[in-house]
């Protein structure tokens, strides 16, 4: 499984992007997908998960309330609306894929993912 992250790019603080992971090949039936992302000198953090078989979803704090994730199963591609962003949103953006047996308590562990697409960048000006 490949996994093709798009959409990032540099936007004023207030505005607007949407990413796009695209798999190459079906990942596991009903498994979840995720969002992570990382900035400079930080750690990588979770930003959001959902599990396809059942739309559980799940928001880091951080990012409640503006972000949302969703999915095309047709196209086998998870989205992440980005609204109100902020300077601190700036980060390189990672979709991940899990093997499909995730539970809830764990869609925010990078541990439970094991496909990662190669990241895109978004960088929010003040």
């Amino acid at each position: 499984v490949q996994l093709q992250a798009s959409g990032g790019g540099f936007v004023q603080a207030g505005g607007s992007l949407r990413l796009s992971c695209a798999a190459s090949a079906r990942t596991s039936s009903g498994g979840a997908r995720a969002w992570f992302r990382q900035a400079p000198g930080k750690e990588r953090e979770f930003v959001a998960a959902i599990r396809q078989r059942d739309s559980v979803i799940r928001y880091a704090d951080s990012v409640k309330g503006r972000f949302t994730i969703a999915k095309d199963a047709a196209k086998n591609t998870v989205y992440l609306q980005m609204d109100a962003l902020k300077p601190e949103d700036t980060a390189i953006y990672y979709c991940a894929a899990d093997g499909g047996r995730t539970i809830v308590s764990a869609l925010s562990s990078a541990a439970s993912y094991h496909y990662w697409g190669q990241g895109t960048l978004v960088t929010v000006s003040s």
